[in-house]
This record gives C-alpha cells, sequence and structure tokens, in this order.
C-alpha cells in the first residue's frame, strides 16, 4: 500500500509539477543572465552567443520560439528567442542575453522573478512588395461584328408602317 501511495504521488508530481509549455500559458519563476564569458561561444542550436542579441535558454521550450518575458517589479517586457538550453539550477527558469538582461533591468541584482508566455507575432499571409509588381501588357482587344440579320418581324412592321 505505501508503495503504491508513493507511486501515485510521484505521478502526480510528475503530470502537474512540469510547468505547462502550452499556448498561452504564463510560467513564473526566477531569471538570470548569461555571463559576459559565453560571447562568441556556440549554444545548443549552433547559433552563436552574442550578448547583444534578444535570445534565451530555456529547458523545455523548442529552439526558435519566441518567449514574452515580463518583470513584474518594473513591468517591464522584452521578447526573446530561444536558441539555447539551460539554466541547469532548480533555482531559475530562464537564462537571458546581457541586452535583454538589461532592458528587463535585472543587471544590479544578476535575477529577479519574472513571467513568461509564449509570444505569437500576428503575420499577414501575403504581402504585396514593390519588386514583385511587374508592369502586364496591355491587353489587346479584337473585335468582330456580329453577323447582321434581319430585323425581327415586330420591327419590320412598325417600319412599313412609317
Amino acid at each position: 500500500m505505501r508503495r503504491l501511495l508513493s507511486f501515485l504521488f510521484l505521478a502526480s508530481i510528475s503530470l502537474t509539477g512540469g510547468k505547462s509549455q502550452e499556448a498561452g500559458s504564463l510560467i513564473m519563476g526566477k531569471a538570470s543572465y548569461y555571463a559576459d564569458r559565453f560571447h562568441g561561444r556556440r549554444t545548443a542550436s549552433g547559433e552563436i552567443y552574442n550578448k547583444d542579441s534578444m535570445t534565451c535558454a530555456h529547458l523545455k521550450y523548442p529552439f526558435g520560439t519566441l518567449l514574452k518575458v515580463r518583470n513584474p517589479i518594473n513591468d517591464r517586457t522584452v521578447i526573446v528567442r530561444v536558441t539555447d538550453r539551460g539554466p541547469y539550477s532548480k533555482r531559475f527558469i530562464i537564462d537571458l542575453s546581457r541586452a535583454a538582461a538589461r532592458e528587463l533591468d535585472i543587471i544590479t541584482a544578476g535575477f529577479c522573478q519574472v513571467e513568461i508566455t509564449p509570444y505569437h507575432p500576428n503575420t499577414v499571409p501575403y504581402v504585396i512588395k514593390d519588386d514583385s509588381l511587374q508592369e502586364t501588357p496591355d491587353l489587346e482587344l479584337q473585335y468582330t461584328p456580329a453577323a447582321t440579320y434581319p430585323d425581327p418581324i415586330w420591327q419590320q412592321e412598325t417600319k412599313e408602317k412609317e
């Protein structure tokens, strides 16, 4: 019985303990930022990390996902792209680039409580670009007159009376 209860407890933790990564879900936790020594190194996605770019590291979101990170203390918001895996500490849920941390004003403290939501920009499915517009040649319409038929009977009668 004891094993069954512990199994059910662990199963419930694994099902609900992992934060939901669904669209529109809000995740709260602490954020840190990359040290300057990682500038120029390759990330888990294969990109080169640049401390002046708006990128982050997250354990669960796929590479390329846009995340909206908000600092609830000063209500500043930044949109970052997932390019790396981490942080591997249970204390933090996201590692931000130095530029993103500067925008959220967490450089002096080193970490901060943040709210994370997936960001889906509105995209227009088709945009006409100027270079894609080409001058279309003028259409040439040819007019061929229809065959002439005699006047209908009802018109012939009125013409004769006049």
